[in-house]
């Protein structure tokens, strides 16, 4: 396979295919999916959840995200990845603890050579739904259609995921 990337730092790959993760950050819940994207169709491939206790001090917590997203680049081995950025318009705190969440699943993918994109909660809205005010369920639902899914990924985190591979895929143009 080879990776070629453009001036502004996109990548295109030379296959059939191109296997998309996704990485919806939480340090209470991260969610993670993976899709295979050619030509504008998406195939579901997994998704899952990392849960850590807010009982466990936070280096054990970075530690379980870090490690559970590093096991999932390795099984499903991925081109290329996604991650959701920081929104702060609800509370700052909340939002620190998103960012180490993200520092620990961004160092998981680098660490095996995995490109990674960052993209906001509108842009993944607009992307998915077609609105970047879109509420979590229409954006469940159309994670669900597009993936031609006969259920609706659960919990929200997966879902949450999947519509980050799938944006990340549209925009690159996989």
């Amino acid at each position: 396979m080879f990776v070629l990337f453009d001036e502004s730092g996109v990548c295109y790959f030379n296959e059939a295919h191109v296997i998309v993760l996704g990485i919806d950050p939480g340090l209470a819940h991260s969610g993670w999916g993976v899709i295979r994207a050619a030509k504008g169709e998406f195939e579901p491939v997994a998704y899952g959840h990392i849960s850590t206790s807010p009982r466990d001090p936070i280096s054990i917590r970075l530690d379980k995200i870090y490690t559970e997203v590093s096991e999932v680049v390795r099984h499903y081995q991925p081109q290329t990845a996604a991650v959701e950025g920081i929104f702060f318009g609800v509370n700052a705190k909340s939002a620190f603890s998103i960012g180490e969440a993200r520092a620990a699943a961004i160092l998981a993918v680098a660490r095996q050579g995995i490109g990674l994109q960052e993209y906001s909660p509108a842009q993944i809205k607009q992307t998915v739904v077609g609105n970047g005010r879109a509420e979590k369920a229409q954006v469940a639902y159309m994670v669900k259609m597009r993936l031609v899914l006969d259920h609706t990924p659960t919990p929200d985190h997966c879902s949450d995921a999947l519509a980050i591979a799938i944006t990340h895929a549209t925009l690159a143009g996989f």
